[in-house]
C-alpha cells in the first residue's frame, strides 16, 4: 500500500482537544468547554503527540498551555480539517436543506441598507441555517475572513484587507448633504471648491473618511473639518442642525435626521466616481453551500440607485 493510501494514526478528536485547549489556554478551561474530563483532554493530546511524533504543547500548571512551534503548525492545519468535518456532518444529516451558522460583517453605514433583505429574505427562504452579525469597519476585517471567524463581509471595495473573492453588488456616488435651509440646497448641484472653506462635518470611519478626504484631495483642496464623528447618523444630525456638511454615499431613503429636521441631497459637480459595496468571502477555500447560496441570494436583489 502506498504511503498515500495509508490511514493516519491521529484522530479527529485528538485534534479537536488540541485546538480547544490552544483557543482555551488551559486543559481545564477547555475540558469544560467540550464538557469531557481534563485527563481525557490530556491523553487525547499526548495520543496525538505520539501519532505525529512531535512536542505540540508545553503545559505549566501556573501558566497553563502553551503550543510549541509544531503545536502552532498542527493548530492551524487542524481548524479547516475540523470544520470541514462539521460541515460533512451537517450535509449528511440536513440532506439538501441548508443548515447552520454564517457570520456575515458588515460595515456600519452598510447595515440599514444591506442586513435588513438579507437577514428576512434569506432566513424566510432557509429556516436551518442561523445568520450571525458582526458590525466593523473594514480596519476590523483584518484576518478574520481568512481564519474563517467571518463568512462573508459586506463592504466598500476600498481598503479590503487581504485578496477576498468578491462580487459586486451596486455603486453609488458620494452626494453632498445639506440643511434643507442651506443656500446652497437651492442648487440642483455643488461643486467642493464652494464647500471647502465651509464647516465638514466628517464620517470619520475607514474607509469612509480616506475616500470623502481623497475627492478634496484630487482637486488640490484640503477642506475645513469641523467635527470628526463616527456614526453616518451623527453626521446627518448635525448636519440638519445647521452646523455643517458632509459628503455621504448610502442614500436612506428618510430624507430627515433623527430628530425629524429635513435634508437636502445634492450631487458633486463634476461627477465623481462611484463607490462600489461588495460582497467578499475568502479565496482559501469553497465556502460551504449555505454561504454560496447567501452570496447568490444578496447578488440576486435589487439594491439602491442613485436618486
Amino acid at each position: 500500500m502506498s504511503r498515500d493510501a495509508q490511514v493516519p494514526d491521529l484522530t479527529l478528536r485528538q485534534l479537536a482537544y488540541l485546538v480547544a485547549a490552544a483557543d482555551a489556554g488551559t486543559i481545564a478551561a477547555a475540558s469544560a468547554r467540550l464538557h469531557v474530563s481534563a485527563s481525557a483532554m490530556s491523553d487525547g493530546i499526548a495520543e496525538l503527540e505520539r501519532a505525529l511524533g512531535a512536542h505540540l504543547a508545553i503545559r505549566r500548571r501556573a501558566h497553563g498551555l502553551t503550543l510549541t512551534s509544531a503545536g502552532a503548525h498542527v493548530v492551524a492545519q487542524a481548524r479547516p480539517i475540523l470544520a470541514a468535518a462539521l460541515e460533512l456532518e451537517r450535509s449528511v444529516a440536513a440532506g439538501d436543506a441548508l443548515v447552520g451558522p454564517i457570520t456575515i460583517a458588515c460595515f456600519p453605514t452598510l447595515v440599514p441598507t444591506i442586513l435588513p433583505p438579507l437577514l428576512a429574505g434569506f432566513a424566510a427562504a432557509h429556516p436551518g441555517v442561523d445568520l450571525r452579525v458582526v458590525e466593523t469597519t473594514q480596519d476590523g476585517l483584518a484576518g478574520r475572513i481568512e481564519s474563517g471567524e467571518i463568512d462573508v463581509a459586506v463592504v466598500y471595495e476600498t481598503l479590503v484587507p487581504g485578496n477576498p473573492r468578491r462580487r459586486r453588488l451596486y455603486a453609488l456616488p458620494a452626494h453632498v448633504v445639506l440643511a434643507a435651509d442651506d443656500p446652497l440646497a437651492a442648487q440642483p448641484t455643488v461643486r467642493l471648491e464652494t464647500l471647502v472653506d465651509r464647516d465638514l462635518i466628517l464620517l470619520d470611519a475607514p474607509p469612509s473618511s480616506e475616500h470623502t478626504l481623497s475627492l478634496f484631495a484630487a482637486r488640490g483642496l484640503t477642506p475645513r473639518i469641523r467635527q470628526r464623528v463616527r456614526g453616518y447618523e451623527a453626521v446627518r444630525t448635525l448636519v440638519a442642525r445647521g452646523l455643517g456638511y458632509g459628503i455621504l454615499v448610502q442614500r436612506p431613503a428618510n430624507p430627515a435626521s433623527y430628530e425629524g429636521l429635513p435634508l437636502a441631497v445634492r450631487e458633486i459637480e463634476p461627477a465623481v466616481d462611484p463607490v462600489g459595496v461588495d460582497v467578499i468571502w475568502s479565496a482559501e477555500a469553497e465556502p460551504p453551500a449555505r454561504v454560496a447560496a447567501l452570496i447568490d441570494f444578496a447578488t440576486s436583489l435589487e439594491w439602491p440607485t442613485p436618486v
